[in-house]
């Protein structure tokens, strides 16, 4: 059986211990800044994804700073068509000191 979508993203993070989402700050110059369960801090850029036809709200200002956590804290989103996956944000964000 295949497993695709949200179940394929948490089953990567379980294998690689990726940390939970606890909360996601919008910055501006489109960042966030998320905490993770672990309690490592990382700033994320968006503009790796703003180019991409899904994520083109995004370049609004005010539907950016609408970010919220999802349920077990496996993605960030904005509706329900646009999310970040915890993978992502933590495998392409700098760590804040």
């Amino acid at each position: 059986m295949e497993i695709t979508g949200i179940q394929e993203t948490a089953t990567a993070s379980i294998a690689m211990n990726i940390p939970k989402v606890q909360s996601a700050i919008p910055q501006e110059g489109h960042f966030l800044v998320v905490l993770f369960s672990n309690g490592k801090r990382k700033k994320y850029d968006i503009h790796r994804l703003a180019e991409r036809e899904m994520f083109l709200p995004l370049q609004n200002p005010a539907f950016f700073r609408n970010v919220s956590v999802e349920p077990g804290g496996h993605a960030v989103s904005w509706n329900s068509e646009i999310d970040i996956s915890e993978y992502e944000l933590w495998q392409n964000s700098e760590e804040i000191p």
